[in-house]
């Protein structure tokens, strides 16, 4: 299996991430073009076929739930998308996503990892666990259609670069 990660061109590809997140999440996550834009995204192939997707903003903290926006916060990066096509999903692609995530993270000298995810979501939850994630703060009614609480998590790094 080769696996490859590709920087989202944009604006380019905005229509194809738009596209993408489509046949991932619920109508009410979907980020719009000027979201997109945002945000440096990758593409996850394997063996030549798109099969994930992934989203940063860079040195801010998720506060979106607690304040409305994000903050700035040096060193540390928001994964604000990670997904994988539901054709591909359980063959422990989410987890070689994640790990890829998190050395970018560590490559890039980040010395923290935010993200944010609803609560129904246990496969997301119990894989961030899985990678050392904590749970920061749980937000009552983050999520509409269907309402859902949104799970904050965090991981800490301890880079070695200099």
């Amino acid at each position: 299996m080769r696996t490859e990660f590709r920087k989202a061109v944009l604006p380019g590809e905005i229509r194809s991430l738009m596209a993408f997140d489509r046949k991932v999440f619920p109508p009410s996550d979907l980020f719009d073009a000027a979201a997109w834009k945002t945000y440096e995204s990758y593409w996850m192939f394997v063996d030549g076929v798109k099969v994930g997707c992934c989203a940063f903003e860079k040195h801010v903290d998720f506060q979106e739930d607690v304040r409305g926006v994000n903050v700035p916060r040096k060193g540390s990066l928001y994964i604000s998308s990670t997904g994988i096509l539901p054709k591909f999903q359980s063959q422990g692609l989410g987890a070689l996503l994640k790990c890829w995530e998190i050395a970018y993270a560590r490559h890039h000298g980040f010395t923290r990892i935010v993200t944010n995810t609803r609560k129904r979501n246990l496969t997301m939850i119990k894989l961030n666990r899985k990678f050392g994630f904590r749970v920061v703060r749980t937000t009552p009614c983050y999520y509409s259609d269907p309402a859902d609480s949104t799970v904050v998590m965090e991981l800490l790094l301890r880079n070695k670069r200099k």
